[in-house]
């Protein structure tokens, strides 16, 4: 399903758009499965964004509109047709998708992340002064473990539907090699996960690191082909720092560690993103910031998160629901989306990752999660 250039190139000679010398018409096939899934969307009752933004108008103005990678509105919406139950329901295919059906992903953008409107800019990248955070929890009473992550798309390359099975080797080898450049505590080793062995598979399965085949939100986006083909995971000789590659964006970057030590966990974060970033160029977008797959993720990306044990304020999940509003952040079960929090334990991220700076957003979670740990104590 779906229809980037690079995996279908048609015979015949397309019609072309005299401003941009594109291949611009959209084949019959995919407009019938575009009419036959808005169809079904519009009749549905999902509660997605994608839903909620996708008018008739809109769906009009976009489905016979292309990418020059050859993506279509079907790429970007095939997810969340086939499942209705998505609360996001649209990923971007490359780059470019972001601009060109724009009329979609704006209004979704500026829902999800608290109002960035059209016309907002994200700020430059500032990590700030990153000896500003401390340690949340140094009695150990309450945070369990503290993570910060952060997504990178490489620049010249489009998103998962797009890739060739070759670009997705290319990829790893650079990968691969760029982190075996890294120093110190980040210092590493890397594992492809083509000819991995089950024992080495085992154990980065044990330690929570091995990602699985995407979900069914992300087969159905087409962001699984070529599985395990380019995709690989490395990690620090702490397991204090790990990347992956190729899961859903190119990069996901992410520092962690047992206990409430913030300001430990984001300098590596920081530390281990620069040096990456001075060997590989980042796909960066003046408007939105750093693009990703997923447009939940784009501006700083950067994901900032605990595991937190509050018994009192889960009984009491008004209470706990309010300080998370009151600071932008996400309430999610022990094992992430779509969980249950077991034992009393919450993943409790920031929300927000548009429209404000990479230290704001862990600000934001910082001060949160502080006054989480005040209340509990009070309570």
């Amino acid at each position: 399903m779906g229809g980037c250039a690079s995996k279908e190139s048609s015979a015949k000679e397309p019609k072309k758009d005299d401003d941009t010398g594109k291949d611009t018409m959209v084949d019959a096939a995919t407009l019938e499965k575009l009419e036959a899934g808005y169809n079904k969307l519009a009749s549905s009752d999902s509660k997605s964004l994608l839903k909620k933004y996708l008018t008739k108008e809109v769906f009009d103005q976009l489905k016979t509109k292309k990418t020059s990678f050859g993506s279509t509105l079907l790429d970007c919406i095939q997810s969340g047709v086939e499942n209705l139950d998505s609360g996001i329901g649209i990923y971007a295919p490359d780059a470019e998708a972001y601009s060109v059906f724009a009329a979609l992903f704006d209004p979704i953008i500026e829902d999800y992340h608290k109002g960035f409107g059209r016309n907002d800019k994200h700020p430059p990248k500032n990590w700030g002064d990153v000896s500003v955070f401390g340690n949340l929890d140094p009695a150990g009473e309450f945070v369990v473990s503290t993570r910060v992550r952060c997504g990178r798309s490489l620049e010249g390359y489009p998103f998962n539907p797009c890739l060739t099975e070759e670009q997705y080797k290319e990829m790893e080898q650079k990968v691969s090699s760029t982190l075996s450049g890294l120093e110190g505590e980040l210092k590493g080793t890397f594992y492809p996960l083509t000819g991995m062995s089950k024992d080495v598979q085992q154990k980065l399965i044990d330690d929570h690191f091995l990602f699985k085949e995407g979900d069914r939100f992300l087969q159905a986006a087409n962001a699984c082909r070529f599985w395990p083909s380019g995709r690989g995971i490395y990690h620090n000789e702490n397991k204090t720092f790990l990347v992956w590659c190729n899961e859903e964006d190119h990069l996901r970057i992410i520092s962690m560690q047992m206990g409430g030590d913030l300001g430990e966990v984001y300098r590596r974060l920081v530390t281990a993103v620069n040096e990456i970033e001075k060997r590989v160029p980042f796909s960066h977008h003046d408007r939105l910031g750093f693009l990703t797959f997923c447009p939940t993720n784009l501006g700083t990306t950067v994901r900032a998160s605990v595991h937190i044990k509050v018994p009192k304020l889960a009984a009491n999940k008004a209470k706990l629901e309010e300080v998370a509003a009151k600071y932008n952040l996400q309430v999610r079960g022990t094992r992430g989306e779509h969980t249950e929090a077991e034992g009393g334990i919450y993943d409790i991220s920031n929300k927000r990752r548009m429209g404000l700076t990479e230290f704001d957003a862990v600000k934001e979670m910082y001060d949160g999660i502080a006054e989480l740990i005040k209340i509990e104590k009070e309570l």
